[in-house]
């Protein structure tokens, strides 16, 4: 039986196959997932909001995307101190208050896209925007995401493709 580590907002989590990462209650935030197919290891990151801390804050606040991307980097290297091929995937960043003037889901797709972007990182899969909350569910073993909509059942958002060497 795999062992289930939930990852709460403003979380960063990593693990190898015998781990499944499980976020849940993804309003306006995004989580991002990344994958090491050749080394089968994983990280999830539960982003609240837009950007990096401010300054005099605690750096390593990983509730800002800019913070939880380099922690989640971070838990990826390899000994070599390289960051390995990831196969990311977004989801989350719903207006579920479906206030007409909200912004912070947007920022926070955008902040997250930006920032992964900056860092030359693919996205393979996206799961993003709506009104909607979300869950997401990932096997690390088996390098694939499952996410639910609402009430619906989990369906899946991403497998990998690729090969460990």
């Amino acid at each position: 039986m795999k062992e289930v580590i939930y990852v709460n907002t403003g979380e960063v989590k990593s693990g190898d196959a015998g781990i499944l990462l499980n976020s849940g209650a993804i309003g306006s935030c995004v989580v991002i997932t990344a994958y090491d197919f050749e080394n089968r290891i994983g990280a999830m990151a539960h982003v609240m909001l837009p950007g990096s801390t401010p300054e005099g804050k605690n750096l390593k606040n990983t509730k800002y995307a800019v913070n939880a991307i380099n922690e989640l980097l971070t838990l990826m290297k390899k000994d070599d101190g390289k960051v390995c091929q990831l196969e990311t995937c977004i989801i989350g960043g719903a207006n579920v208050l479906k206030r007409p003037n909200d912004t912070i889901a947007k920022s926070n797709i955008d902040s997250v896209e930006k920032w992964l972007d900056e860092k030359s990182i693919n996205v393979c899969a996206k799961a993003i925007g709506g009104f909607e909350r979300r869950t997401v569910l990932f096997d690390i073993e088996k390098g694939s995401i499952f996410f639910t909509v609402g009430d619906s059942k989990p369906k899946p958002l991403w497998q990998t493709t690729s090969k460990p060497k």
